[in-house]
């Protein structure tokens, strides 16, 4: 029995009428009225009362037709998705990306896999940069689209939220803290401190969170770049407050300890930057939206030590100054 020979009885079933499902088909009004019988031979029941006009179904003709439309339905999106899916395979071109150091060569491998089996004609290239130059490069054109922390708002930029990282109390497994599974705030009253520089909007939002918490450290050291911050926590110099997911592997390693602020829920955003005016191709949007999917056991969904954390996306429109920076590692690798 062919799917052809469903849809024939639908429109018949659905316009009452086996004249006007012949005009749809361009068939002879018989031949619908075969095509139905047919339908009813092979089922032994009657599906359509022809002493009525308009035409009616019998009960078991309606449970038929409402049976069909389902199977007819399910038939044309699995049909789409295939369709879609050939088309999707087929998408070629890279796809620029600028991004923050500390966003993660690891992090986005697992990004860059997906994407390209998914799309095998089209590739991925990242560069690293400074957060300066991951805006130029947006604007400029020589990047489809930049990851940044603390979006800033432009008129020629627009930012969709990534994701919020967990901020975490980061100190030298000889640190006294070291063996702690959380600590309060006011317990780094007078710690000595390796902080970011001072014109990184990340040092503002970590200074701002510890004087709302009535804490003041003694600043050890300031570094630009979150690997040297990390280089000098884990010889004792200081304790740090780091996002997450960019001391990880050190904690795997044991090299690091990363312990949660038990009180003030402090996350770090990450959006996705684009020109406002420009057409994105297929395959950035693609990215995009793998970007963009839920994952639970995505990285960023969880604090240093695996445990799972509160932060939901951060909201679209970011108040952050419009002179934000953001620090880094010092790595140039290229995805």
């Amino acid at each position: 029995m062919q799917l052809e020979a469903l849809e024939i009885f639908c429109d018949v079933a659905r316009h009452r009428s086996f004249s006007q499902a012949a005009q749809i088909w361009a068939r002879t009004q018989s031949a619908v009225s075969q095509i139905v019988s047919q339908l009813e031979k092979r089922l032994r029941v009657q599906l359509i009362d022809r002493s009525t006009r308009p035409l009616q179904l019998t009960p078991l003709g309606m449970n038929y037709y409402e049976g069909c439309m389902t199977i007819l339905t399910q038939y044309k999106e699995l049909e789409t998705q295939i369709q879609s899916e050939t088309a999707t395979a087929e998408i070629g071109g890279t796809v620029m990306v600028a991004a923050i150091y500390s966003v993660g060569l690891s992090d986005m491998s697992q990004y860059i896999q997906r994407f390209q089996s998914e799309l095998p004609k089209a590739q991925v290239h990242i560069d690293y940069v400074h957060p300066d130059q991951v805006y130029d490069r947006v604007l400029n054109g020589t990047a489809d689209l930049g990851l940044v922390s603390y979006p800033k708002k432009t008129p020629h930029l627009v930012s969709a939220a990534w994701r919020e990282e967990e901020m975490m109390l980061v100190v030298s497994p000889q640190h006294p803290l070291a063996h702690r599974a959380s600590v309060e705030s006011k317990e780094l009253h007078g710690e000595p401190f390796v902080h970011f520089d001072k014109n990184l909007i990340v040092r503002k939002r970590v200074d701002r969170f510890l004087r709302e918490q009535g804490v003041s450290v003694s600043v050890a050291a300031e570094f630009d770049s979150i690997e040297n911050i990390k280089q000098a926590v884990s010889i004792n110099a200081g304790v740090a407050i780091l996002p997450a997911p960019t001391v990880a592997r050190e904690v795997k390693a044991r090299t690091l300890a990363a312990i949660t602020l038990a009180k003030g829920q402090f996350t770090r955003p990450l959006a996705i930057v684009s020109r406002r005016s420009h057409r994105l191709s297929a395959a950035v949007k693609r990215f995009i939206e793998l970007l963009l999917e839920p994952d639970a056991a995505s990285p960023h969904r969880h604090g240093a030590n695996g445990a799972p954390i509160n932060g939901k996306h951060y909201a679209f429109a970011s108040k952050a100054p419009s002179r934000g920076k953001d620090a880094g590692a010092t790595r140039t690798s290229k995805g």
